[in-house]
């Protein structure tokens, strides 16, 4: 599996870095010597001769660098020593000499969205394929051919993604085509898509570690057992040792060396993990709303081929005042990173709204890709920002050089982002080879990812790319109401002071799991059968003053009765909960998720129910007997019968 990938992830790097030169090399050259442009005169005429862009790291930027287009928008500003005041909007040459930039991700996009219309369906996403490979929905894995020439004609046009989404994918999705022809088990199938999407990420990024970790970190994933963790380790260094014999040993991304200048440098990377959580939910809400279904049905009815057109000439439009938002980004990183110079502060700022808009609208019109690489690349601009205005360009500290922050900044909005905090430690790590980062990383990207949970809860991101599949599964949950959910037999309530061998005894006459436990009228904790069993062994004999309040093992999750079962399943899915109590009380009473209880408890009056893993599971069973009814109604209508 993992040999297969790293073959695959070699093929579409190569693709990508074809496809990339040609549209922004000859293609451009040829465009500019229609147009008779001066430039295109120059950079047909001049001496000096260009190196060839590599293979693995050709991108539209460093193309047009190339070309001798290094004088729109801020470009010749990014070589530049730091200025003081903010940037001027610069006088735009001939429009003859820029209008391939808009013309070249345009015709991408018109490639892309056809590619798209003619073949219908590039194959299911990661949350899809754990699916399948369980047997909980009809397996229809897809060979990556069309998928990665899909994302080779986004990224190779100047679409704003990144090519990790694809890379994973198309591993998850080898993983389970393999797993099908082999007439494997489900716990083997899920081993398999576990060691493709791990061998897709590890190729990705040359990075194993990172590879394994996401397979098992990734919201997309279930529990996976140790013959698991073997396939996916054994993968992960397949695929690492393939890319690094076919494309080279050199890193993906060449950054500089950690530097440390205080200890107490460490609460401002905290502060730097609190931007970053709000930069990673921007990024997520952006994406998310291009993926609206109202928003993608309306889409939908234009033309094929236009909407992404249209995507790839706004995003052309943007970067003839920042180039730096076409393509994957890895070359602004690097810029970001270097010691020769900086960008100025404000011109920072204004290109972390640009790039925000270009990838929302890259994802929104049907690009292909991820956004593994906006995410470092915007994270690498906030960390640069940050640390400027730490140091020189604002409050002088006796800090480390933007660099340090801008390596900090994109651990920080990858592992909000992706909801993969250890992936992104790892990945850093893997990239600097310094032990020096880890406590800063540890601290920011913990902080970020922590904050985006509560806000946003556990459902998928999406950053590794759309899943229709799974976005129609999460829609029909949200439809239905908590009380869909509910337990048909009201929950056995405890004073906390019950002693807990006399609980124990009320639980199994009442056949019950668990039990609310209540203090002053109210409710406090929850307390499992397995709780009770705990406590009293744990007592050793000594359970006469054991009280049903101390077998309690933390705060009581809970929701509002307005929530609907998607948030449910968010609730008892990561902590292998059982039963949630739903309240009738204000929404605003506290935060998405994970939220507890507040300290004093909620009124037992409040109480409407118990929702459960069995309730959520009736009642999607009720949704699919009404189905075949709906069905039949609705043919009936269309016959006129009664």
């Amino acid at each position: 599996m993992g040999t297969l990938t790293g073959f695959t992830i070699v093929g579409f790097h190569l693709l990508l870095g074809f496809i990339n030169n040609f549209l922004y090399g000859p293609f451009v050259e040829g465009l500019l010597e229609i147009a008779r442009s001066p430039i295109a005169t120059a950079a047909t005429t001049t001496a000096i001769p260009l190196p060839p862009l590599e293979v693995d790291s050709g991108t539209p930027l460093k193309s047009l660098l190339q070309l001798g287009l290094d004088g729109i928008g801020f470009l010749a500003q990014r070589e530049a020593a730091p200025a003081p005041a903010g940037p001027t909007l610069p006088t735009p040459p001939d429009w003859l000499a820029l209008w391939p930039v808009v013309v070249v991700p345009t015709l991408g996009g018109l490639a892309v969205g056809l590619l798209r219309w003619l073949s219908g369906n590039l194959g299911p996403g990661l949350p899809s394929l754990m699916a399948m490979a369980d047997g909980a929905v009809a397996s229809t894995p897809r060979l990556p051919h069309l998928r990665l020439l899909a994302a080779s004609l986004s990224l190779g046009s100047g679409a704003s993604l990144g090519p990790e989404g694809p890379s994973v994918e198309s591993g998850g999705n080898l993983g389970l085509w393999v797993a099908e022809r082999g007439g494997l088990v489900p716990e083997a199938r899920r081993a398999l898509v576990a060691a493709g999407v791990a061998a897709g990420l590890a190729a990705g990024f040359k990075a194993p570690i990172a590879g394994v970790f996401f397979a098992f970190e990734g919201n997309f994933s279930g529990t996976l057992g140790r013959p698991s963790l073997r396939a996916v380790l054994v993968a992960a260094v397949a695929s690492a040792l393939v890319t690094q014999l076919c494309l080279g040993d050199d890193p993906i991304l060449r950054l500089p060396a950690y530097e440390v200048r205080s200890p107490w440098e460490l609460p401002l990377y905290l502060g730097l993990g609190l931007l970053a959580s709000l930069m990673s939910w921007a990024l997520v809400r952006l994406m998310a709303l291009g993926r609206d279904p109202r928003l993608q049905k309306l889409l939908g009815t234009l033309p094929p081929g236009l909407v992404t057109a249209a995507g790839g000439a706004a995003v052309g439009g943007m970067a003839l005042v920042f180039p730096q938002v076409l393509g994957v980004g890895y070359d602004t990183i690097e810029a970001l990173l270097g010691s020769d110079g900086g960008i100025p502060l404000v011109t920072l700022l204004l290109l972390i709204g640009v790039k925000l808009v270009a990838t929302a609208l890259s994802n929104a019109t049907g690009f292909v890709g991820g956004g593994f690489a906006p995410a470092l690349v915007l994270g690498a601009v906030l960390g640069n920002a940050y640390g400027q205005l730490l140091g020189e360009g604002g409050f002088h500290l006796p800090v480390a050089e933007p660099p340090a922050y801008a390596m900090v900044g994109m651990a920080a909005v990858l592992a909000g982002s992706a909801r993969a905090p250890l992936t992104a430690l790892l990945l850093l790590f893997e990239l600097t080879r310094d032990i020096r980062i880890v406590l800063p990383l540890m601290a920011a990207a913990g902080l970020s990812a922590a904050l985006v949970e509560r806000w946003q809860g556990f459902d998928n991101a999406g950053l590794v790319g759309a899943d229709p599949i799974e976005e129609r599964r999460r829609a029909s949950l949200a439809a239905l109401s908590v009380r869909e959910a509910f337990e048909p037999t009201a929950p056995l309530v405890l004073p906390a002071d019950t002693p807990a061998t006399d609980a124990l005894a009320q639980l199994v006459r009442a056949h019950g799991h668990a039990l609310l436990v209540i203090e002053n009228e109210k409710v406090i904790g929850l307390v499992s059968l397995q709780d009770l069993q705990r406590g009293l062994s744990a007592a050793e004999g000594r359970t006469e003053g054991l009280s049903l309040g101390a077998c309690r093992r933390g705060d009581l999750l809970w929701l509002p009765e307005s929530a609907q079962l998607d948030r449910l399943e968010d609730q008892l899915v990561p902590g292998g909960l059982r039963q949630i109590p739903v309240f009738a009380v204000e929404e605003s009473i506290g935060g998405y998720l994970p939220h507890g209880l507040p300290n004093n408890g909620l009124p037992l009056s409040a109480l409407q129910g118990v929702a459960s893993r069995d309730g959520l599971a009736w009642a999607l069973a009720r949704q699919l007997q009404q189905r075949p009814f709906e069905k039949s109604a609705t043919k009936a209508s269309a016959t006129g019968s009664d």
